[in-house]
């Protein structure tokens, strides 16, 4: 886990300044100004209500759609001036659907990126096999099946290996494990959370649910109307006085106050 000491002592390797985004002719103010530092190696949540600008922000990073205003820099390059589809191979993105290709098999589907790269075929299919392994999927049985054949947790899995499979620095993931089950959601994060250290990613989540954040994030940067309310370690935010993020944090507090009263203190439900 990166420290705040790491994160002060190297440059950022995600810089966002003064950013702003707007929609509808401008009416729909959703990225407004916002300013934001990522270090190499963090785990970032950004948390927020819908319409907080938390997903439009993801998408800046990776141009899948440009500001009007400010800049950002990763790497230190200006994204401004990169190709943006060479940009979106340099960066891994998991969608909150996985987003795989139906008519795709597994292996299609996790070998893609690496085969428009111009990869050679077997070490495509070395890599696929790699990845299967490190998502924890057995490959016998799963590299030649289809996405409508898997579970939905399957399916994500499926989708982080294939956001890994250009070995990029950075993955993006929006709302990853969402649509889950609660067990398949707790596992899958604390199965991500483990591979982000192993690798050494660089990670930013966009999350609604702040029990996710600040279980599994370095640093949460809270987010509302567009604006950056906040950014910091949970003990930082936990420091608040905002209104917004002391209401953002009270509901795990709630949370975990109620299950207290409804479970017993030691053995089994």
């Amino acid at each position: 886990m990166i420290t705040p000491q790491d994160m002060s002592e190297t440059p950022p390797l995600i810089a966002f300044s003064h950013v702003a985004r707007s929609f509808g002719g401008g009416r729909v103010r959703a990225v407004d100004d916002v300013s934001l530092d990522v270090a190499e190696g963090e785990f970032l949540a950004v948390v927020g209500g819908s319409g907080s600008g938390k997903t439009t922000l993801l998408r800046l990073a990776n141009r899948l759609i440009d500001p009007d205003a400010g800049s950002i820099i990763i790497a230190g390059e200006n994204i401004g001036g990169i190709d943006p589809i060479g940009l979106r191979r340099r960066i891994g993105y998991v969608f909150q659907s996985g987003g795989l290709f139906p008519h795709m098999s597994i292996a299609g589907n996790i070998g893609i990126t690496p085969r428009l790269l111009g990869t050679p075929k077997a070490e495509v299919a070395a890599r696929v096999d790699e990845l299967l392994d490190l998502v924890q999927l057995d490959r016998t049985t799963h590299r030649d099946r289809f996405p409508h054949e898997l579970s939905g947790g399957q399916r994500q899995r499926v989708g982080v290996a294939r956001a890994l499979a250009a070995k990029p620095r950075i993955m993006l993931m929006d709302e990853p494990f969402g649509a889950l089950d609660p067990v398949t959601r707790d596992t899958l994060g604390n199965d991500y959370r483990a591979l982000h250290d192993k690798l050494g990613l660089t990670t930013v989540m966009i999350t609604h649910d702040m029990t996710e954040a600040l279980l599994l994030a370095d640093r949460i940067a809270v987010m509302h109307t567009g604006r950056l309310l906040a950014l910091g370690t949970p003990p930082e935010l936990s420091r608040s006085d905002d209104p917004y993020v002391t209401e953002l944090l009270g509901t795990p507090r709630r949370q975990a106050e109620r299950l207290q009263a409804v479970l017993p203190s030691g053995g089994r439900a």
